[in-house]
């Protein structure tokens, strides 16, 4: 069966706290930080109300990801929203982001017969590795002229080596108890780009929702390693299991509507928020995820989605 396909309608960073992002044409990822030049990207939450009430928390809120189409559904009640107006980085068109399973991997190419603008260079810096960084407190664009490899920043070589190459947040509490064992197990010895942001989460005091999404994005990031392994073992298999090496992110969550989204339309809140027919929460804003694979994205992009193994489980808050 083909996997499902949808298209980047948008994408959009910010260097500087605020509603909205701005559009931009290309943006890149970082493999286990975020947007470069976004004021998200980190391993520790960097959203102001989560770090006000705990900075020591994981941040699974790396990219924000919003479906077009929602716009167009609001639209239909009278409130204009454009693409970076809720925040999100990358608004897709033609996927149902907020029915995906926890732990689903998003993967983002240009189109077939399409010719990458970032080259082979690009291509072997995508995977996390090899992939440098400008500083996240860079130019307000996030990206420049230069490729995802060019760039040199300790923030992807902490990323890579764990968390113990990036400072602790102010406000951190000493010895504080980690994650239940039985659920840190699922994450241990997982390594690859994710393990400097799920060892924050192995040592963070984290809810159930957040602790499951640690579970499952461990378990996404032991898919991509042994796809890694796979592919080099032999050509043939490399050339069965395809041969994108172009940035892809895990599904982490949902987000969690708040009252800024008023600020920006009054009124707006409840519409992307509400309850379904056996009235469980439903959450319309949008979902989080973190970055598996770095590299750039462009509007136009293909985003195709690989769902985990059975049994999956339904997105929570995060």
């Amino acid at each position: 069966m083909e996997p499902e396909q949808g298209t980047v309608a948008a994408v959009s960073c910010n260097d500087v706290y605020a509603f909205t992002k701005p559009v931009r044409d290309e943006i890149v990822l970082i493999a286990g930080v975020g947007v470069e030049g976004d004021v998200h990207a980190g391993v520790y939450v960097k959203h102001r109300g989560r770090v006000r009430n705990d900075p020591t928390q994981p941040n699974f809120r790396q990219v924000h990801l919003i479906q077009q189409e929602l716009f167009g559904e609001v639209g239909a009640k009278g409130y204009d929203v454009a693409a970076g107006n809720l925040g999100e980085n990358v608004t897709t068109s033609g996927l149902d982001l907020i029915g995906l399973p926890v732990g689903t991997i998003l993967r983002f190419g240009p189109p077939e017969g399409a010719e990458s603008a970032e080259g082979a260079g690009g291509a072997e810096g995508a995977g996390g590795a090899e992939e440098t960084v400008a500083s996240s407190g860079g130019g307000s664009t996030g990206v420049s002229g230069e490729t995802a490899a060019s760039r040199s920043s300790g923030a992807a070589e902490a990323a890579r080596e764990g968390a113990h190459g990036l400072a602790e947040p102010a406000g951190a509490a000493s010895g504080a108890t980690g994650a239940a064992p039985e659920v840190a197990d699922g994450w241990a010895g997982v390594g690859g780009p994710l393990a400097a942001v799920l060892e924050v989460a192995a040592a963070a005091r984290l809810d159930p929702p957040t602790a499951r999404s640690a579970v499952a994005l461990a378990a996404a990031a032991a898919r991509e390693r042994d796809r890694e392994q796979a592919r080099e073992r032999t050509r043939e298999q490399a050339r069965d299991l395809g041969e994108d090496s172009g940035p892809a992110i895990v599904v982490a969550g949902l987000r969690n509507p708040c009252g800024q989204i008023n600020g920006f339309r009054e009124g707006l809140l409840k519409e992307v928020i509400g309850r379904d027919e056996s009235g469980n929460l439903v959450r319309k804003a949008g979902v989080m995820a973190v970055v598996l694979r770095g590299g750039v994205i462009r509007p136009g992009y293909v985003v195709t989605v690989e769902l985990p193994p059975l049994p999956h489980a339904s997105l929570e808050r995060v």
